[in-house]
């Protein structure tokens, strides 16, 4: 961004904080960013999160807590800048401090909002670094950041935010119960229990700018519900860039995805052999625990033409996937929201998951009923094995057999809006109502 303009210097943010500078870019008209720059934590080579070599960066929390404590300054009577927002919205434990620095270390001046992307992930550190993160003693309880005795970025915001949201109906159900609340399930329920609002899910969207096999630029051939037919020119293409021996009569199965057991990898891989003998060929692609990897690699040198496993990610191979795959397979044990099945529903690719979270809020399991209601968007099971998979993925084999069935399938798939319309004001709704309540 070189049109950046300098707002204000947070020489002091305390602790072990370092020194930062807060800077103006203006993208569009009304439309204005705030860097936060601190050269010392967030200019090197590697990610956000880890190095080169996939480790964490040493000092995550110090980073973090900068980030957190510049967001709570500007939502503070003590900010820098002569801008105030309404709301400070945090999302997962990156930024999850930030309420509780409001509470212990500064003025509100804004409510505040958390949005739990995954709650697995919950930003814990040692009680030492307390305070180089320019946190109170006192901060260190059951009612503050402590959980089993470290400190927890996630709980924080949980804690002492005015309201939370996680990005599913049925993630925000989820996480109230021991199974899915990763130790916070207790603090959930009491957050849920207290006051009508303050958890609530709220469904994710997909960028229909990037996903539209109307308009998509790293596909073979543009298609819509209401012209199908190109969708067998991606099928070809994927099949030739892949190398799989895929005829009219040999259901093609896409899946991409972490290679995670929280995303039922490992459930895939074992079924990926009994898929093989009922005819289904497999194009996989993604990248994870190095096990999987190893099974993926080995699945397909033992079938060569029937399964195609390429570890790592390309863009383009993405696309090429959801448009000329049959079907979508997601067999998550958790899954927040998920964004493949709804990218899967727009491209007319039926998926196959397991229902838990998004998943359980997107894809309508096809039966009878949901046929007759003009529901069925695909196909679901509830065990987390290797079996209820294959017997999820048989019966779509089956549907795809009937032509015209596997039409209606894809096309209530296509026809819903899976943008971020609908999210958005939601969350405009949300904004409102915790604005108004802190006046």
């Amino acid at each position: 961004f070189p049109e950046r303009i300098v707002a204000a210097r947070i020489d002091d943010p305390g602790g072990q904080l370092l020194p930062a500078t807060l800077s103006r870019v203006a993208l569009r008209a009304r439309l204005e960013l705030l860097l936060l720059e601190c050269p010392a934590r967030f200019e090197r080579h590697g990610g956000p999160y880890l190095d080169r070599a996939g480790h964490d960066w040493a000092d995550n929390a110090l980073r973090f807590g900068l980030l957190s404590k510049a967001a709570a300054l500007l939502a503070s009577r003590e900010t820098p800048v002569d801008w105030r927002p309404d709301v400070l919205h945090c999302n997962d434990w990156q930024t999850a401090l930030a309420p509780a620095y409001l509470r212990y270390r500064l003025h509100a001046a804004a409510a505040s909002v958390t949005t739990i992307h995954n709650l697995a992930f919950q930003g814990l550190y040692p009680p030492a670094l307390l305070g180089p993160l320019d946190l109170p003693t006192r901060a260190m309880a059951i009612d503050g950041v402590e959980f089993h005795g470290q400190i927890s970025f996630l709980k924080a915001g949980l804690q002492h935010s005015d309201r939370i949201t996680t990005v599913s109906p049925t993630y925000a159900h989820e996480i109230c119960e021991a199974e899915h609340g990763c130790g916070l399930d207790g603090l959930l329920r009491y957050r849920r229990d207290r006051r009508a609002g303050d958890l609530s899910g709220i469904l994710n969207g997909i960028d229909t700018r990037e996903w539209n096999p109307a308009t998509d630029q790293l596909i073979a051939a543009r298609y819509s519900a209401d012209s199908l037919a190109p969708k067998r020119i991606n099928r070809a293409a994927l099949a030739e860039r892949l190398g799989l021996d895929a005829t009219a009569n040999t259901p093609v199965l896409g899946l991409i995805s972490r290679m995670t057991h929280q995303k039922g990898a490992d459930l895939a891989l074992a079924a990926a052999p009994a898929l093989v003998e009922r005819g289904a060929r497999l194009a996989i692609l993604g990248t994870g625990d190095a096990a999987v990897e190893h099974g993926w690699r080995a699945l397909a040198a033992a079938h060569p033409g029937r399964i195609a496993a390429q570890i790592g990610f390309d863009e383009s191979l993405a696309h090429l996937i959801e448009a000329g795959a049959d079907m979508f397979l997601m067999p998550s044990r958790f899954e927040p929201c998920g964004l493949n099945q709804m990218y899967s529903l727009a491209y007319g690719t039926p998926p196959i998951v397991r229902a838990t979270g998004g998943l359980a809020d997107t894809v309508v399991d096809c039966t009878a009923g949901s046929l007759a209601d003009g529901s069925a968007n695909g196909f679901s099971f509830t065990a987390a094995t290797a079996t209820a998979l294959l017997e999820a993925t048989g019966r779509a084999i089956e549907s795809w057999r009937d032509a015209d069935l596997w039409r209606t399938l894809q096309r209530n798939g296509m026809t819903r809006d899976w943008g971020w319309g609908t999210a958005a004001r939601r969350y405009v709704e949300l904004y409102r109502s915790v604005r108004a309540g802190i006046r």
